[in-house]
């Protein structure tokens, strides 16, 4: 029979203790925002937050906290709703149908909004709640008439907006996405960005939803599905 050493049990048991730990050990470790890391900021518009056309429930308590995560982001863009009066996604521009009703478009199924972020109206102004004087970049998006744009990434039929290769040519690698609403723009944002080879990131307690016939449930396991991340704020080491 063969003589069990000490030593070697002991260091043995040191590993497999170690190895168990392991997994809460990552956990704990914080994610710390390097140079090669993007905050996307999404919509945080007039019309999104409490009073305006399409209002977010409580989509004005992310403002606070997306300002205190962009202070440890040397790069930061932020994402603009800019419709066209009449946009083929407002509701009113198909008789008879009411919104959050569905159509068939070219593209595929389209949403029908409320008249929201129409261009050069107050609604469609960036709130002013927000304290982000790094952005680098406000990408208007949804401004062809016959097309939606959900994503910072992505029309709806496809067409790039140029973000990614803005992106790509800047070195940035990792995406970290904030703002409104979860289970629309921000969703499919973080879904875009993985089919483009980026890492993404979305800070679920600085985000909101709108959570229409299930989308909120739906748009997480969209997001899962394409390896996009669901963090809290407090899983990042943010700067005081």
């Amino acid at each position: 029979m063969r003589r069990l050493d000490r030593r070697g049990f002991l260091a043995g048991g040191a590993a497999v203790s170690l190895l168990a730990a392991a997994p809460e050990a990552l956990a704990m470790a914080a994610i710390k925002p390097g140079a090669g890391d993007v905050l996307l900021i999404i919509d945080v518009q007039k019309c999104f937050l409490p009073g305006g056309s399409l209002a977010v429930p409580k989509g004005d308590e992310v403002i606070p906290l997306i300002n205190q995560i962009a202070k440890s982001f040397a790069n930061v863009v932020m994402t603009q709703d800019w419709h066209t009066p009449g946009h083929a996604s407002f509701a009113s521009s198909h008789p008879g149908k009411k919104p959050f009703e569905t159509i068939a478009m070219p593209y595929g199924t389209q949403v029908l909004w409320p008249d929201h972020c129409v261009q050069g109206t107050d609604g469609a102004s960036l709130s002013s709640d927000l304290a982000v004087p790094q952005a680098e970049l406000v990408l208007r998006k949804g401004y062809r008439q016959n097309v939606d744009s959900y994503s910072a990434f992505l029309e709806a039929d496809k067409t790039p907006t140029g973000l990614g290769a803005y992106l790509k040519a800047r070195h940035l690698s990792r995406v970290f996405l904030a703002g409104l609403a979860t289970d629309f723009c921000v969703g499919w944002s973080a879904v875009d960005a993985r089919k483009l080879g980026f890492k993404a990131y979305v800070i679920e307690d600085a985000c909101r939803g709108i959570d229409t016939n299930g989308s909120l449930a739906k748009a997480w396991v969209a997001m899962k599905k394409a390896g996009v991340e669901r963090i809290q704020s407090s899983d990042l080491a943010l700067v005081a």
